[in-house]
């Protein structure tokens, strides 16, 4: 059995890397993963591992401040709302009577645990607003 060389273990690493970021997408393992490549690039000409070592910090210097702020940027300007707090403020449909203590909304065609913000049973069938939440709970109040 061949032993792995540098450029192949180079490229594993940035492959791991771009799982990680999949699996939990901060946008710095991307950078990390990316100068794993270009480094693999750099070690087809040089085994040094000096060389090889200060060409991955000078990659992930360099992806850090121009790929991440350029990213950040594009992503911020879609204009899309993400995570639970897109749903504060709209309208939802009650499926099961909601009262201080027990109820469920729909919205979007997904199902809520819902709770009266202000202590009154709203009917099903009712439309609310979502006020508030708390982790997966959306606090309502019937609709003006």
């Amino acid at each position: 059995m061949d032993e792995i060389n540098i450029t192949q273990l180079l490229c594993i690493l940035g492959t791991v890397l771009l799982i990680v970021e999949i699996l939990t997408p901060t946008l710095f393992c991307l950078n990390l993963a990316l100068s794993c490549f270009a480094t693999s690039l750099v070690s087809l000409y040089t085994q040094d591992y000096m060389y090889l070592t200060l060409s991955w910090v000078v990659f992930s210097c360099l992806f850090l401040l121009l790929l991440r702020p350029f990213i950040l940027k594009k992503t911020a300007s879609k204009g899309t709302e993400t995570g639970i707090n897109k749903y504060i403020g709209k309208e939802a449909t009650v499926l099961e009577k909601i009262t201080a203590n027990s109820g469920v909304i729909s919205i979007y065609d997904e199902r809520w645990k819902a709770r009266s913000i202000n202590q009154e049973e709203i009917e099903e069938g009712s439309r609310v607003v979502i006020e508030r939440n708390n982790n997966l709970t959306m606090y309502v109040r019937k609709e003006q």
